[in-house]
């Protein structure tokens, strides 16, 4: 017996980071983020998101992200999960798919096979995508973007392209909400369909 991964994915501006923390919080889960959630993570996620790296290659982008979440596995989420806490993610390999594999053209099947390699196998038992259309993402965005934030409108459409398509594909294992509500009526979606998903798995 171990405990549950449950992952928050979506586009930047989606307002996918507050929830993560508040399904965390209402859980009692672990609460943690990728890049990040260790020392050498945050160190990894500054460099890639400070606007000032813009000689950063796509490649070296996902290289570094991987091996952020490499640390991250070890150290954070497979310790938690063996000592059967459960943990919410705010974003994991979903992520990169969406935007290395997809959005910055790497390929997906590639970026994925990277991502396994990086996780040891691990992958999240729930999803949830928090949905919104392009405009009201890149409005919530605002104007201090950092550096993935400023790639441009047809990089961020085609990150939600790859985020629908993938949750399309894989039913049983994400949860759309759409993310156009005020926090705590996203946040009440996300907690209600995340229980019902808890309660057959505990049945299961």
């Amino acid at each position: 017996m171990t405990g549950y991964l449950i992952t928050v994915e979506g586009p930047d501006g989606s307002g996918k980071s507050t929830q993560a923390r508040l399904l965390a919080e209402h859980l009692g889960a672990i609460y943690t983020r990728e890049p990040g959630g260790t020392e050498l993570g945050e160190k990894l996620r500054d460099m890639v998101l400070d606007p000032s790296s813009e000689g950063l290659s796509d490649r070296a982008e996902a290289l570094m992200i991987a091996a952020a979440r490499a640390q991250h596995v070890e150290e954070v989420v497979r310790p938690a999960l063996e000592q059967e806490k459960n943990v919410v993610s705010d974003r994991f390999l979903e992520s990169s798919v969406a935007y290395q594999g997809y959005g910055r053209g790497l390929g997906p099947e590639e970026i994925l096979d990277m991502s396994i390699f990086a996780t040891q196998g691990l992958k999240a038992d729930l999803i949830v995508l928090i949905d919104v259309d392009a405009p009201l993402a890149a409005n919530r965005r605002g104007e201090n973007l950092d550096r993935i934030e400023k790639a441009g409108d047809d990089f961020h459409s085609r990150v939600m392209s790859a985020y629908r398509t993938m949750a399309s594909d894989d039913p049983e294992r994400w949860i759309v909400i759409d993310g156009s509500g005020t926090v705590d009526e996203v946040s009440r979606q996300v907690i209600d369909q995340v229980e019902v998903r808890l309660e057959k798995h505990a049945k299961d």
